[in-house]
């Protein structure tokens, strides 16, 4: 009798595989990282290996004794880019018990949950996240992280001060930081969301080895810089220029790295055109309307439901279809 494995998609022929694509992913993400070590000191690379090492720890012990599933996935990447993705989304003074948690909220809850890799219908770290965000807003607030203060420019990392992020300062009212200094990654945030610069090699370096699409970052960024410029030109001093929006935040993290997880977005260019809209301009009616400075996460989940809807009404052509 023959045996059939049905496993999650994506089901594509190619010599890309999907460990191939993580790694890939992982390799992409250490410029941002790199960067954040350097602005915001070893805490930075302490709470990207607790959260890895946690993600890993959960994903093995569900794996084993709750679905008692393939523990060969534990070497496919996946559970270390949701890992690097969480520690990136996070101040780098968050207690490590709370990356412990956002860990196990990351796997258990936003991936293992509906069966593992290809099957989890959000991105497990924005899942992660998104409850660290809620559930502790003290240790998650965006108004008073560590500011940068950089290895060899003399000031200590462990004695660093905090102070408002790019973000509340648009929200609140303030001086902004300079474009350059937002593009480099010597602001505060998320420590590895600051640097659009490292962001920005990551993505290329997916383009060039398609692992990814120009489709997702080029229509979230694009529309949320329409957006927002529209905002701007209507009432220029109570909405910043776009370019500090695209900058700042989680933006570029987003539309590159979270928006692209190709489980979790839209199967059709066009639909993933439809899906960076839609995240783009949710992000900035959060950013501009609602009470929370980001608005990121909650778009790129909010899209990733809306991703089935898309998928269905923008198909693919049938096989051995003739236009």
């Amino acid at each position: 009798m023959s045996v059939f494995n049905i496993s999650g998609s994506p089901h594509v022929h190619s010599v890309m595989t999907t460990k191939k694509i993580m790694w890939g992913v992982v390799l992409a993400m250490i410029p941002a990282l790199l960067v954040s070590i350097y602005f915001f000191g070893i805490n930075a690379l302490v709470l990207t290996l607790v959260s890895v090492a946690s993600c890993l720890f959960f994903e093995w012990i569900i794996q084993k004794y709750l679905l008692k599933g393939d523990l060969s996935t534990l070497t496919d990447g996946s559970a270390v880019i949701t890992g690097m993705l969480l520690a990136f989304n996070v101040p780098s003074s968050l207690p490590l018990w709370l990356i412990i948690l956002g860990a196990l909220v990351s796997i258990g809850v936003g991936k293992m949950t509906f069966g593992g890799l290809g099957k989890n219908p959000f991105n497990p770290a924005l899942v992660g996240r998104v409850f660290l965000f809620l559930s502790f807003p003290t240790d998650m607030a965006m108004s008073a992280w560590p500011k940068p203060t950089p290895l060899f420019g003399g000031s200590s990392v462990v004695d660093a001060l905090t102070g408002p992020t790019t973000l509340s300062i648009i929200k609140q009212g303030g001086d902004l930081p300079s474009v350059m200094d937002m593009f480099v990654g010597n602001v505060g945030g998320s420590f590895g969301e600051i640097s659009a610069i490292a962001i920005i090699i990551g993505g290329i370096y997916m383009l060039c080895r398609k692992i990814i699409s120009w489709h997702i970052p080029v229509s979230f960024l694009g529309s949320a810089f329409v957006f927002a410029l529209i905002l701007h030109l209507i009432n220029p001093t109570e909405y910043v220029s776009p370019i500090y929006h695209l900058l700042a935040g989680g933006m570029m993290l987003g539309a590159v790295f979270m928006a692209t997880d190709m489980v979790t977005s839209p199967i059709t260019h066009k639909g993933q055109i439809i899906f960076g809209c839609g995240c783009g301009i949710l992000t900035i009616v959060f950013r501009c309307f609602g009470p929370m400075p980001e608005g990121v996460s909650f778009a790129i989940l909010i899209m990733n439901g809306v991703t089935p809807l898309i998928n269905k009404f923008v198909k693919t052509d049938k096989f051995g279809y003739k236009k």
